[in-house]
């Protein structure tokens, strides 16, 4: 769906994203709780809070939707972007604890950063780094930019399904179905230093690329049936 920056002046559009919001919200809810979560590397997430930083969280935008549920109610800032979609998106993920910093990369991007960086005092973040609108599996400079910014460091992590359905939509989306296993897979957190430049900032987008990458190669690993670092358990907040 394009950008559409006076949605809000149409009522019908006002009313969609109400409707969307509030309908998925106990979807994604229900789904969560009947699926048997596999988590591996949350070590590098109570290790980030534990010394008192907060993690930038980091995903591909294909995998919101099983996110959501997962690390719900923990007070994370999510940066949506500030259109049709976004908006939906930013409703729904309040309805499970979070709380939302409006902008994207492609659409007021700067502005949007920027004004992140007061949401986050004393909260984490979240970017879903291929968004708003791709291209899929390449991460905007977003998540790096904040760490570099804020000192905190970046966490990569990805979640796989052993059975669920994947939009055609351009990030893939996906929906495990219900009651299967899913894995979720942290990925060593690293800081960007505040000196980097504009060549240390790519260096660094760039290795939380190829971060995205091993953390999904792990997970299909774990869903193979690899052993995992942590327990399994049917509830999100079990692995919290």
């Amino acid at each position: 769906m394009p950008d559409e920056p006076d949605w809000r002046t149409s009522r019908r559009k006002r009313v969609e994203v109400a409707l969307i919001a509030a309908a998925l919200a106990p979807l994604v809810g229900l789904l969560g709780r009947s699926y048997r979560w596999q988590c591996e590397g949350q070590a590098h997430l109570d290790a980030v809070t534990a010394a008192g930083q907060q993690p930038i969280l980091a995903l591909w935008h294909g995998r919101i939707l099983p996110a959501v549920y997962f690390l719900r109610d923990r007070g994370i800032v999510a940066i949506t972007s500030e259109n049709y979609d976004g908006e939906w998106i930013a409703r729904l993920m309040r309805r499970f604890g979070y709380r939302a910093s409006r902008g994207s990369t492609s659409r007021g991007g700067a502005r949007a950063l920027r004004q992140l960086l007061g949401d986050v005092k004393g909260a984490p973040a979240a970017f879903t780094v291929d968004g708003p609108r791709g291209p899929s599996r390449v991460a905007q400079p977003g998540a790096v930019w904040l760490s570099k910014a804020t000192g905190n460091p970046v966490l990569p992590f990805h979640i796989e399904a052993a059975r669920g359905w994947e939009l055609g939509s351009w990030d893939r989306t996906l929906v495990p179905r219900p009651f299967t296993r899913v894995a979720i897979v942290f990925g060593p957190p690293f800081v960007v230093p505040r000196d980097a430049d504009a060549e240390g900032l790519e260096q660094a987008r760039l290795q939380l690329e190829r971060a995205l990458v091993d953390c999904e190669r792990r997970c299909r690993q774990v869903l193979s049936g690899a052993p995992t670092d942590k327990h399994e358990g049917h509830e999100g907040h079990e692995e919290k």
